[in-house]
């Protein structure tokens, strides 16, 4: 992350967006192994997996946002956190495609 390499940031929270990006498609995952074997297009486990993953995203874009709104990390460090979340999130929505 580097929102945490720079020298004058002195602070590791960006840190947390890394950890949301790595369990954002957990209930993807989850929701497809819950499912393999119902071919419907709609289920009780896909639609929550939806909402969570959302709730992950939304989350891992905001909390940069807030934290430089209260002046804990530098707007550059905060832009640099956006930029790496929104690569991240659309490799990942790439590599793994909808349910």
């Amino acid at each position: 992350m580097l929102g945490c390499a720079l020298e004058d940031s002195g602070a590791h929270w960006p840190w947390f967006a890394l950890g949301l990006q790595a369990i954002s498609p957990v209930p993807r995952f989850i929701a497809k192994r819950a499912t393999h074997y119902s071919y419907a297009t709609s289920s009780a486990c896909r639609e929550p997996a939806y909402v969570f993953t959302t709730g992950i995203v939304v989350f891992a874009f905001g909390f940069p946002v807030v934290l430089a709104r209260v002046a804990v990390i530098r707007c550059r460090a905060c832009g640099l956190v956006l930029a790496g979340s929104a690569v991240h999130f659309s490799y990942n929505s790439r590599f793994f495609p909808c349910i």
